[in-house]
Parts: C-alpha cells; sequence; structure tokens
C-alpha cells in the first residue's frame, strides 16, 4: 500500500519561500512518479510539479516555472518542493500524489495515491 504524508507548509508573505516536503513508501513497482498538486479555494485542483525516479525527468506548470523546484532523494522516499518568490495566487492546498501506471496525468503518469494535503497560505 502507498502512503504519502506531506508536510511543511504554512503561513508566509508574498515574496517569501516554503519547501514542502512527501515521504512516500509503499510503492511494489520499478517505475513511478510522484507529484505535486494544488487546490486553492473554488477552483480547481492542478497539477504542479512532478519528478520520475526512472530518469528525474521533472515537470513544471508554466505559473511555478522559474520560482519553484521539484527534488527527490533515496528513489524519491522524499520529494520536495521548494517553492520561493510566493505569491497570493499560490495559496492553496498542496497535495503529494504518486502515479506507478501510465495516464495522462504530469510526466504520463496516472495518479491513484494521494496524501493528505498541506495548507499554503500567502497573504501579507
Amino acid at each position: 500500500q502507498v502512503q504519502l504524508v506531506e508536510s511543511g507548509g504554512g503561513l508566509v508573505q508574498p515574496g517569501g519561500s516554503l519547501r514542502l516536503s512527501c515521504a512516500a513508501s509503499g510503492f511494489t513497482t520499478d517505475v513511478y512518479t510522484v507529484a505535486w498538486f494544488r487546490q486553492g479555494p473554488g477552483e480547481e485542483r492542478e497539477g504542479v510539479s512532478a519528478i520520475s525516479n526512472n530518469d528525474a525527468s521533472t515537470w513544471y506548470a508554466d505559473s511555478v516555472k522559474g520560482r519553484f523546484t521539484i527534488s527527490g532523494d533515496n528513489a524519491l522516499k522524499t520529494v520536495y518542493l521548494q517553492m520561493n518568490s510566493l505569491k497570493p495566487e499560490d495559496t492553496a492546498v498542496y497535495f503529494c500524489a504518486a502515479a506507478d501506471s501510465t495516464g495522462s496525468g504530469p510526466l504520463g503518469g496516472y495518479y491513484d495515491y494521494w496524501g493528505q494535503g498541506t495548507q499554503v497560505t500567502v497573504s501579507s
């Protein structure tokens, strides 16, 4: 059973930084991807960034390119999302998700494993 646990959310002023962490366990396949999604108030959930353990390829939504960086260690047992130059529109619940099969999600994954989410609020 794949388990994902996020941490690191909080309140930050515009222009500030936060680092989210996702502790992943229980993968039974050799190739998988881990992604961050977010859902703001009254908005649909959207993909933010993703990373593959196969070739370390990464993907970013246009809205976060140049500001957010995804990284992982130890076969993606922990995945980080470094968020810099945060804006009020980045306010959302951020979810860590994992895919071990192909689909239409970021980096071609089908994301059927989800964490509980962590709140990020960007406000002065």
